[in-house]
């Protein structure tokens, strides 16, 4: 299906409602507005208008996705990094990002994360295997070797 010109005020408008809703980055922003049958000179227009009228900051969808991310679904920052560079944002965004994650409050994620695992693997009588399967699956979840192996010490 091809897309629908809806005309630059009309579009500028949706978008502006779009990005008001949540934090949105530029790549999404610019294919929802491609999407809406607008010219790359126009969907350049429209971008910088949002940027200038605070609707849309890289920065700002960087800190709120990293928080999001690191609180609902307890990612470490290696797996938040890459998903962010999924999304188009800068080196300089992702590391002001990962700042904004407390060291405490990823410290103690990381160590739930660690405890909650060790417990369900209880049952596992081979300590290489259970640290193997622990470290397998916080390295999955995107946390640091180094903060993985200081844990696993403690078996």
């Amino acid at each position: 299906m091809a897309p629908l010109n809806i005309g630059i005020e009309k579009a500028t408008q949706k978008i502006r409602h779009f990005c008001a809703y949540q934090e949105r980055n530029h790549k999404e922003v610019k294919e929802k507005l491609y999407s809406f049958g607008l010219y790359k000179d126009e969907v350049e227009e429209i971008l910088s208008a949002l940027i200038q009228e605070n609707y849309l900051s890289e920065e700002r969808y960087a800190v709120a996705f990293a928080g999001g991310k690191f609180r609902m679904k307890q990612w470490g920052k290696i797996k938040i990094k890459y998903e962010l560079k999924q999304h188009g944002i800068s080196d300089y965004c992702i590391k002001k990002a990962l700042l904004a994650i407390s060291i405490e409050d990823y410290r103690a994620t990381l160590k739930k994360q660690f405890e909650a695992k060790l417990k369900l693997l209880n049952t596992e009588k081979n300590s290489y295997t259970k640290k193997r399967k622990i470290q397998s699956y916080l390295t999955q979840k995107g946390f640091e070797m180094e903060l993985i192996n200081e844990l696993l010490q403690e078996i």
